[in-house]
């Protein structure tokens, strides 16, 4: 087989689903080196310019990479003293898309390319186009490589992604699907329910749940945490969650935050450092604050009704302060699971 200096790929990305990993993973076969641009106008939601990179950048971290948007390249043309220029609309006409390729090329990227990697009718056009404003300037003739045509290798399309991008999970990589679970945040005082809810609700909703790393440290130190132990179970519940939204389905179910740690980081030691109150912050899509009006079980390991009022209103003056939206359970226990489930 030919083998190419510098490879070229353009797209969307939106989402980057496993046949533009085709593409790209035929094109790094035959290439010493492999550049991927991508810029899309409109943008599609949940494909924002920093997920695209971000997905590129975990998958193909050995490529060069440029993803645009409107305020990128016009950040981009400032650096570089250049006239202001717009993304072409995605509907703009070939030589319209070809001239601006050609223009990132030289302009943005400092770079040359001898191949350019399609699956699409278009690619001989695009590469011809391309040899032309290359030569222009010294440069290569650019070869067009199609690659899988008729979509045999992997049968999926951006639009039937979007249609439903849980129903086509399996077409993308979860470094990429991650970007689309919504993690629901579940909080609250003691015996409110939070890990049975937890628990529940991710059966409900057949994904998985992050269990509460600071409980399992408790009963494996028979309570005696120090303060260095409450940035350990943040750092520890984050990891946790960032392992498991792999496996999720929609939602990722997390019983508990890095909020709760510095909560009791307040209560037991009166101080919460810097790194455990900044990932107290962490966001989440759902929040769902348990009520403390159901009746307290004493287990052997919590306080007393007091506290949990307390907590209880910690969380709401804490939440309300951080302008973080929650929505209270209440009820029985049956009545939690089923509002959540509705809200879901």
């Amino acid at each position: 087989m030919t083998r190419y200096a510098r490879g070229l790929i353009v797209g969307k990305f939106c989402p980057l689903h496993r046949g533009h990993q085709y593409l790209i993973e035929r094109a790094r076969s035959l290439c010493e080196q492999l550049v991927i641009l991508s810029y899309t106008r409109p943008e599609f939601p949940g494909c924002e310019p920093a997920r695209r990179e971000r997905w590129l950048a975990d998958l193909y971290p050995d490529a060069i990479r440029c993803v645009l948007d409107d305020v990128r390249l016009a950040v981009a043309c400032r650096q570089r003293g250049l006239p202001a220029v717009s993304l072409p609309d995605n509907d703009a006409a070939d030589a319209v898309q070809r001239r601006f390729v050609a223009w990132v090329l030289r302009h943005l990227m400092d770079t040359v390319v001898d191949a350019v990697f399609t699956s699409e009718d278009y690619g001989d056009g695009f590469a011809s186009a391309l040899s032309a404003e290359q030569r222009a300037h010294g440069g290569p003739a650019v070869a067009h490589v199609m690659v899988d045509p008729q979509r045999v290798a992997v049968p999926v399309s951006g639009t039937v992604i979007r249609d439903d991008v849980h129903a086509a999970r399996h077409y993308l990589s979860p470094a990429v699907y991650r970007d689309f679970v919504r993690r629901v945040a579940i909080i609250g005082g003691e015996s409110t329910g939070k890990s049975t809810l937890a628990a529940q609700l991710a059966a409900a909703k057949g994904t998985v749940h992050a269990a509460e790393y600071g409980r399992e440290l408790w009963e494996a130190k028979h309570g005696a945490l120090v303060h260095d132990d409450m940035l350990h179970i943040a750092r520890t519940q984050i990891v946790r969650e960032e392992t498991l939204v792999a496996q999720a389905n929609r939602y990722l179910i997390c019983d508990t935050t890095p909020l709760t740690t510095a909560l009791y980081a307040e209560v037991m030691f009166d101080a919460v450092a810097d790194e455990l109150d900044a990932l107290s912050r962490r966001a989440y899509d759902l929040v769902f604050l348990c009520s403390p009006d159901v009746p307290f079980v004493q287990d052997g390991t919590r306080r007393d009704e007091a506290f949990r009022q307390w907590q209880h209103e910690w969380y709401v003056r804490e939440l309300k302060a951080r302008n973080v939206a929650y929505r209270l359970l209440t009820g029985s226990w049956e009545a939690r699971l089923s509002v959540a489930r509705a809200l879901l």
